[in-house]
């Protein structure tokens, strides 16, 4: 077998562990649920999954060791994600909750935003290469286990994220009306991105 199973049952719970740990990925699912609703937030989780089993197939082929070990590189790969986090703070502060009768965030869109915040975000690349490695057996195909294991974590978080934002979600119906209400959660989603974009700058 690629993985040896006993190596296996030892790494699920570890990664759930992680995974049900609040972090940057749980609040963002978190945010894109209240800024269009539940199919919002599990779109946003299916994409930071996606993300995550990228960095999975970077390590593996040592394309992430290279980025970790460039300190230009990793810098400027942050700082794209830090630009990306603010930019999506200041378009939520602009757009109202619902806007009208159409959703102010699509499925599409929060799937699209979910990749790219975890492809920007080094801090994934250093947790798969310092966490993965420790249950990797050198002796066989290195890649197959990378992205096995990768599977695991991004599979747990996508159903952990989903749920967190199919929660959210639930309160957008209270959000279409407006009002105090709107305005506020509207405040609070943009200070969530603003605060993930300040995390990942320092």
């Amino acid at each position: 077998m690629i993985i040896d199973p006993l190596v296996l049952l030892a790494f699920v719970p570890a990664s759930l562990a992680l995974n049900i740990t609040p972090g940057a990925d749980m609040l963002f699912c978190m945010a894109q649920g209240l800024r269009g609703g539940p199919r919002a937030g599990w779109a946003g989780s299916a994409g930071i999954s996606a993300g995550g089993m990228v960095h999975a197939l970077l390590a593996g082929l040592g394309l992430s060791a290279f980025l970790a070990a460039v300190p230009g590189a990793f810098d400027a790969i942050r700082w794209l994600g830090v630009g990306y986090l603010l930019y999506l703070a200041i378009r939520t502060l602009r757009t109202p909750f619902g806007g009208g009768n159409l959703q102010a965030v699509s499925p599409k869109r929060a799937m699209r935003e979910g990749f790219f915040v975890s492809m920007t975000n080094p801090k994934v690349i250093l947790f798969i290469l310092a966490f993965v490695p420790q249950f990797v057996d050198p002796a066989r195909a290195v890649l197959p286990q990378f992205l096995i294991f990768g599977a695991v974590i991004s599979l747990g978080g996508f159903f952990i994220n989903g749920t967190v934002g199919q929660f959210a979600g639930r309160l957008t119906h209270h959000l279409k009306q407006g009002g105090t209400v709107e305005r506020v959660m509207r405040w609070i989603t943009a200070t969530v991105f603003g605060g993930l974009a300040l995390r990942l700058a320092i």
